[in-house]
């Protein structure tokens, strides 16, 4: 059960990390204006370099995880982050993503995809 552990904190490390940046970005001032330190917001740096860090901290713990897996088992499981990222980014105001029927059937065909490689027949 430990393994699975390294997988879910890699899983939920890199949705947040992308949740993050994805907040930061658009309040970030444009990238020829990057050297004029003024002009930078703390709080969107802040939270895009803690995107970052999330990024190499679930990179550990993807490596702890396969220590206890074969790549083929666990590494479907990373399409649970595309999973999280798309329910959060549409349910979280903040975000200002619109819901599509659309990416749903998507959303549903990753699921679906999961089931078919990890559960054993």
């Amino acid at each position: 059960m430990k393994g699975y552990g390294w997988v879910a904190c890699s899983v939920l490390l890199v949705s947040a990390a992308q949740l993050m940046m994805r907040w930061a970005m658009p309040r970030l001032p444009d990238v020829s204006s990057i050297f004029s330190l003024p002009t930078i917001a703390i709080q969107p740096a802040l939270l895009l370099f803690s995107g970052l860090a999330a990024y190499g901290i679930s990179m550990l713990c993807w490596i702890r995880a396969l220590h206890y897996f074969p790549l083929n088992r666990v590494y479907p499981l990373l399409s649970l982050s595309y999973v999280l990222v798309w329910l959060v980014a549409v349910c979280a105001p903040v975000f200002h993503e619109a819901f599509s029927w659309h990416s749903l059937a998507g959303v549903v065909i990753i699921v679906t995809g999961l089931l078919c490689i990890v559960i054993k027949p």
